[in-house]
């Protein structure tokens, strides 16, 4: 399909101007506010819980704990969204504390006051009693066969097993040339985007009508869970995103905050507001990225993988807040972009006594890159051969395409590579990034006393995740055109690249559509976004509505004007005759005539209005790829890194808009390099946080981004009319494993092998003080 215009995004002017409305900014007369009271301990029995002084303290008008809450509701825990066969456990989170808190930030009640300061004074006065029981902090000691337990009740912290078999492992491993081993641990952080958590709720007690406005995600889930949470109808609850500031991932879950706001509207008949605290933020929003790996490799000679060997346990936190996606996709993406033969790798997944974990950026997929790649750079360093080189002979080839990999999706689907050309997208990275010409920039930067190194690696990124998001496109009578669809819009452009989709098709001129997004009331299905999805889903069924559309306005058109549709065309809000523009009728005359005269005949006999909804079915993903080459200095004094330069070459199909892919792509480099120096979520023995504010939890701010330089590749999908793949993700998941190579490789020290992310300085220097002692140990 033609690639698109970076056209500016329709969503900038209102921001820019002062005029966007996030959930905070809505402001409804009477309105209440919620202050959570939180577990102080990461795991406890709640004994006793006094909240009579709370309650008399100024401008309280109710406390609501999980016996008040539950008599409001159908349930008492919040169903895990996406269940799966692998579980062993499935324990899901109470709507508030019942007996037992099992991590730090559990809500155990709820303020509701006056003023938002009330509600927080009044949180302060509450007093629980508590029997401190033991804590599980690390995923690995929650495997120990009679250990503790995150929760008093079970017998084991096993929440699920799989794994990942395909191919003859024991001959790969017998017949290869060399078998090497490393182990990885890669450490939780969180999704730290500008706005945090909020809802407000607003009750209509004459029409029994609820609307939420959310900074979520996914509004119909929300409203879904809502509505079966209250006992009402769907039709009687609507959920709205207003504009969010980010979302990364923490925001896809449904939490308890959004069901207490939604009860506390209905119970007290006055709007109600909870806006999340960046310090609530560290501890209630949920989390990722904590995996431990132990992994062995089967090596020919000339460095091609013969097979893989290991095992993996990831930490799930204190409940199932989602399903087995993280861990599962991680294991996926170990193997992705390699024509590997076989593979075993077991997967635990297990509970702690810290945050619910679920997806953020990348959703375990960087986890599985920085495994594979640091295990390519280990191969390539015990046998002297070329990193690039160790990968082209590794990567699947174009002609290989579509390449079926021999396991299927967690929804048992088929994993079909469907287009891509893996090596061309490497030697594009490596000839931006002079990839041959760094040995002798090495060797004068070291004559200068600096200390610099290249890093590389290779991802495939599974989008586009069904089965399908719908879209409805019409033609106002005003003749501007309307585009309403479930998708939920998180500052990534969707509603421009929506409104270029279907201006391809009705006249070409986005500022004549008007999309709206994430509003539960325009559609009674859709899923929302998450998984680099929604150019896909909901994109190919606005492209396919418009289409309809299209044909419809220029047969009535052709019908008005008394000529053949096949020789009109439409540009802007008109439609006119081909070769004589002069001979034309308004969109907004085809939009009337469209609904008919009473006692008249509809024009060229076709059904009234000028509307088509559509819910393009996506049963396969469709995988992007790319390749990463960071460029980075350490200080040797300090252990200070620095990134030099940044190249991805990048492919995820056709483009929409080229503008928006590159700020998506830039924006995942740019938490990719958080994930691989910087953020990290720091536990005491007993489960406490130890960062709890951005004093202690490094985000990259803008020094820290190097230039970053883009090639892209254009493969298009044969899945979906329009030819794309996803990309939100895309740029998380190389990073980390680049710049860590990266670093190596400028250390240049065959006992340095690096193997945790992140890596800080502080890490990095004890590496670089021990091999400093042992050369001198050595002399």
């Amino acid at each position: 399909m033609k690639e698109e215009k970076s056209l500016l995004r329709l969503e900038d002017h209102a921001l820019l101007t002062g005029r966007g409305r996030f959930v905070d900014d809505i402001q409804l007369p009477d309105m209440l506010h919620v202050s959570i009271f939180r577990s102080e301990h990461a795991h406890a029995a709640l004994l006793s819980m006094d909240v009579d002084r709370a309650s008399k303290m100024p401008g309280v008008v109710k406390i609501l704990t999980f016996k008040e809450l539950r008599e409001c509701i159908t349930a008492d825990r919040l169903v895990v969204a996406l269940p799966s066969k692998a579980f062993r456990l499935q324990v899901d989170r109470p709507v508030l504390a019942i007996d037992e808190v099992t991590y730090v930030g559990e809500p155990v009640a709820a303020v509701i006051a006056e003023t938002k300061y009330q509600a927080e004074d009044a949180c302060a006065e509450i007093v629980a009693e508590y029997d401190i029981l033991p804590a599980v902090t690390d995923c690995e000691s929650a495997l120990k066969v009679g250990g503790a337990t995150v929760h008093r009740s079970l017998s084991h912290n096993v929440v699920a097993k799989f794994d990942m078999k395909f191919g003859d492992v024991e001959l790969a491993f017998r017949t290869a040339c060399r078998i090497l081993s490393a182990n990885f641990n890669q450490a939780r952080g969180g999704g730290h985007s500008i706005e945090c958590r909020g809802n407000v709720a607003l009750y209509d007690p004459i029409q029994e009508h609820l609307t939420v406005w959310s900074s979520t995600q996914t509004p119909h889930a929300s409203m879904r869970m809502l509505a079966e949470l209250l006992g009402c109808d769907e039709q009687h609850v609507r959920v709205i995103t207003p504009d969010v500031g980010g979302a990364f991932g923490p925001k896809l879950v449904f939490y308890s905050e959004e069901l207490i706001v939604a009860v506390a509207a209905r119970m007290l008949g006055r709007p109600v507001k909870w806006i999340e605290s960046r310090g609530e933020h560290f501890i209630s929003a949920t989390q990722e990225r904590e995996q431990v790996w132990k992994m062995e490799v089967a090596v020919a000679s000339d460095g091609r993988i013969l097979g893989l060997r290991g095992n993996m346990v990831h930490d799930h936190g204190a409940y199932t807040a989602r399903g087995v996606n993280v861990a599962f996709e991680a294991m996926q993406a170990l193997t992705m972009p390699y024509d590997i033969a076989s593979c075993d790798l077991q997967v635990s997944m297990v509970l702690t006594n810290k945050v619910p974990v679920t997806p953020v950026r990348g959703a375990g997929q960087p986890q599985g890159v920085f495994a594979m790649e640091r295990l390519l750079d280990l191969v390539s360093r015990e046998l002297g051969l070329d990193r690039a080189e160790v990968r082209l002979r590794n990567l699947i080839r174009c002609d290989q395409m579509p390449y079926t990999k021999p396991f299927k999706t967690r929804g048992g689907v088929p994993v079909v590579l469907d287009t891509g050309d893996f090596p061309l997208c490497q030697r594009k990275a490596m000839t931006t990034a002079r990839w041959d010409q760094f040995k002798h920039k090495k060797e004068i930067a070291r004559t200068e006393g600096r200390c610099i190194g290249i890093g590389i690696a290779n991802f495939v990124e599974l989008t586009g995740r069904g089965p399908f998001e719908p879209a409805t496109v019409k033609v106002g009578s005003n003749g501007r055109i309307y585009v309403t669809t479930s998708a939920a819009a998180m500052g990534q452009g969707l509603r421009t690249a929506l409104a270029q989709i279907v201006a391809r098709q009705l006249g070409g001129d986005i500022k004549n559509i008007d999309v709206v997004t994430g509003d539960s009331s325009t559609s009674t299905t859709g899923f929302g976004g998450f998984g680099s999805r929604q150019t896909v889903t909901a994109g190919s069924s606005a492209h396919i509505a418009a289409i309809k559309i299209r044909e419809k306005a220029l047969k009535i058109a052709g019908h008005l004007l008394e000529v053949s549709a096949e020789d009109l065309d439409i540009l802007g809000n008109k439609v006119f005759l081909k070769g004589a523009p002069g001979v034309n009728v308004s969109l907004a005359t085809i939009a009337k005539a469209s609904l008919g005269i009473a006692g008249n005949y509809l024009p060229a006999g076709l059904p009234p209005g000028l509307e088509a909804s559509e819910s393009f079915v996506v049963n396969e993903m469709t995988y992007s790829n790319g390749t990463a080459i960071a460029e980075v200095e350490v200080d040797l004094e300090t252990g200070k890194i620095k990134i030099l330069d940044y190249v991805m070459a990048h492919d995820c199909g056709s483009v929409i808009n080229p503008m928006l892919v590159d700020g998506q792509i830039m924006g995942g480099i740019a938490h990719g390099i958080g994930n691989a120096l910087m953020e990290l979520m720091v536990f005491d023995k007993f489960g406490q946080p130890l960062t709890g504010s951005l004093m202690d939890y490094a985000l990259p701010i803008a020094t820290d981004i190097p230039e970053i330089r883009l090639e892209h590749h254009s493969s298009p999908t044969y899945l979906n009319p329009l030819g794309v793949k996803g990309v939100g993700e895309a740029g998380t998941l190389p990073t980390p494993a680049a710049i860590i190579s990266a670093i190596e490789d400028a250390l240049d020290n065959p006992k340095v092998f690096l193997s945790v992310v992140p890596l800080r300085a502080s890490t990095l220097f004890e590496q670089i003080a021990l091999c400093h002692d042992a050369q001198r140990l050595k002399n």
